[in-house]
């Protein structure tokens, strides 16, 4: 497929889910999709263990990769699945470096899928309005804390409309483990 008719497959995925099909029905497809889309744009291919990773994060159970198996190459696939059912996913990590080095190295990834990815950081680094449009990405990357200020201070907002988050619908956790445990 040329690259504009990969990325039109992220449409026809979603018009075939609007027509009763399951995600469980196109992922095998998708992640084909996926994996052509990663070897083009991030000149990774995805490993079997990889794409068998990403069908376990689908399911809502947690994937165990070690340091170096290609955690970051994984959650794209689950986070593209839930983008075709049109939810907004949170992809949690533990710091700012790696919200905004895997947002980075993702993005083209995600944009040549058809899907739009932001980063959400500190508030003394991004305004309310940045962050609004941040939260209107198909995928936003940020830590556990700015989620939880950001939620924490939508629910001191006077009206709906002023809040930044609106749906929170799908999270992939990085590092799960710290995430829980230390933070």
């Amino acid at each position: 497929l040329s690259d504009a008719e990969l990325q039109a497959k992220t449409a026809e995925f979603k018009e075939k889910l609007d027509n009763g099909a399951t995600l469980d029905d196109i992922l095998v497809e998708a992640f084909a999709v996926c994996r052509e889309a990663g070897k083009r744009v991030l000149r990774m291919r995805h490993y079997d263990v990889q794409l068998i990773g990403g069908a376990v994060l689908h399911k809502g159970m947690i994937s165990e990769m070690r340091t170096g198996e290609g955690k970051t190459i994984v959650g794209p696939l689950a986070t593209y699945l839930a983008c075709i059912e049109r939810m907004k996913v949170h992809v949690v990590t533990v710091n700012d470096y790696l919200v905004q080095r895997d947002r980075d190295w993702t993005a083209p990834f995600f944009r040549a899928l058809g899907l739009t990815v932001g980063a959400i950081h500190p508030q003394h680094m991004q305004d309310e309005d940045q962050k609004r449009v941040m939260y209107r990405c198909d995928v936003v990357y940020g830590t556990t804390a700015e989620f939880g200020f950001d939620y924490l201070r939508d629910n001191m907002k006077r009206s709906a409309d002023a809040q930044v988050q609106k749906r929170r619908q799908f999270a992939i956790v990085d590092e799960v483990d710290s995430i829980l445990i230390d933070e």
